[in-house]
């Protein structure tokens, strides 16, 4: 079987989950072709994501002039179909003028490449965004199926903005990443299409999950792994660090990543004076991921809005209890058993949280972290996982 994956931007720092699907889906016995509609992330530090430059198509590095003739032979050759996805296409705009001039563009898109998928039996996008878009179109234009993964949160903000009622209509199936995910999508269709809604969980890098255990951290050491953006709640954790400093309760905290809030997070951690406390990373390989986890007796995750961040299962995985909000599919694999979960927004309970992590004794952070690691051995290995994407892409 032939299968081609369509990515927004891949690889990327951010999308290493689907590089691991990708694997397991290859272990399982299927070619995979890998297209991404814009260019990947100009700094990738994992070696892994690397490898993948070479074996990636990118949509938008075409030429305009060759993207602009795909568009025009397929208009020539099929009238019939171009004319119904360039309606599909504007229909996906909701009535918003800018926005259906995008969407013209994903279909000079599309044009392009359904003429690059010789052989392939299945179009899979991840994101029910603007990939899940031209996954659409370019079955319209030539019949070759498509199925999505909706990760959250952008596609549940606005579902019926970026009509995908629509885009899950026309798939041959729609995965979720967690119970949750596919409850929401059942929100948008009808109960005779439910069948077609199916969960594929994230899955973690094998280095993680073969670690050899470590004992609990001594220190008063905690971290977080995270894109510095709004929806990660890092204003209320830089709120919650103060508060422990003022509670006189000692501590260090490491904020791994990057993103657009980064100034606003460094001005906030200056301005309340934990310059000494509070250390950012920027984004780091899986191994410099891996140390960092290692070195913590927790990893503190404030999201608001989320899907299921596999950076939770990587701290599982290494025995690493948690510290997140009780929000989308987090409370599916985090519980009080291995971490505390807290109302998201709350910087009351974040701190009382941190604060009994920061108190908790070694035997009490081994066996959570024994807890948290079964349940991700069990729910998110990639080659696994992988394989079950596989075993739908046949069915």
């Amino acid at each position: 079987m032939r299968v081609a994956y369509l990515v927004n931007r891949y690889p990327a720092v951010s999308h290493s989950f689907i590089r691991r699907e990708i694997a397991g889906v290859e272990a399982a016995g299927v070619e995979v072709l890998r297209f991404s509609i814009r260019p990947p992330d100009a700094s990738l530090p994992d070696a892994a994501d690397r490898a993948e430059l070479p074996r990636t198509i990118v949509i938008l590095a075409q030429s305009k002039a060759a993207l602009l003739a795909a568009a025009l032979v397929t208009a020539l050759a099929r009238p019939g179909r171009f004319l119904g996805a360039m309606a599909a296409a504007i229909g996906m705009a909701q009535g918003r003028p800018k926005i259906a001039l995008r969407h013209i563009i994903y279909l000079v898109e599309a044009c392009w490449l359904a003429r690059r998928l010789d052989g392939v039996t299945r179009l899979h996008a991840h994101f029910g965004t603007n990939p899940a878009a031209v996954a659409r179109l370019v079955y319209l234009l030539s019949g070759i199926p498509y199925s999505f993964t909706v990760h959250g949160p952008e596609e549940f903000d606005a579902p019926g903005a970026i009509d995908l009622p629509a885009k899950i209509g026309d798939a041959a199936q729609v995965m979720a990443i967690s119970d949750f995910g596919r409850s929401q999508l059942m929100r948008w269709t009808k109960p005779d299409q439910w069948e077609k809604l199916k969960v594929v969980r994230c899955g973690i890098d094998e280095a993680f999950s073969s670690l050899t255990p470590a004992p609990p951290v001594s220190a008063a050491e905690l971290c977080c792994i995270a894109r510095l953006s709004g929806q990660k709640g890092l204003p209320l954790l830089i709120e919650a660090a103060a508060k422990l400093r003022a509670r006189d309760i000692p501590f260090h905290l490491t904020l791994v990543g990057d993103g657009e809030m980064r100034a606003e997070i460094e001005a906030a951690i200056v301005a309340r004076g934990l310059a000494d406390a509070v250390t950012i990373t920027g984004y780091l390989d899986a191994a410099g991921v891996r140390q960092r986890l290692l070195a913590a007796r927790a990893m503190v995750l404030p999201s608001f809005a989320e899907g299921l961040p596999v950076v939770i299962m990587e701290a599982l995985a290494l025995r690493v209890p948690v510290v997140t909000t009780a929000i989308a599919g987090i409370p599916e694999l985090v519980d009080a058993a291995c971490g505390w979960v807290v109302p998201a927004g709350s910087v009351e309970a974040l701190v009382e949280a941190m604060a009994a992590a920061l108190a908790a004794d070694p035997a009490q952070l081994r066996d959570m972290g024994e807890v948290g690691r079964g349940r991700v051995l069990a729910r998110h290995d990639a080659r696994a996982n992988g394989a079950a994407m596989a075993a739908l892409f046949r069915a």
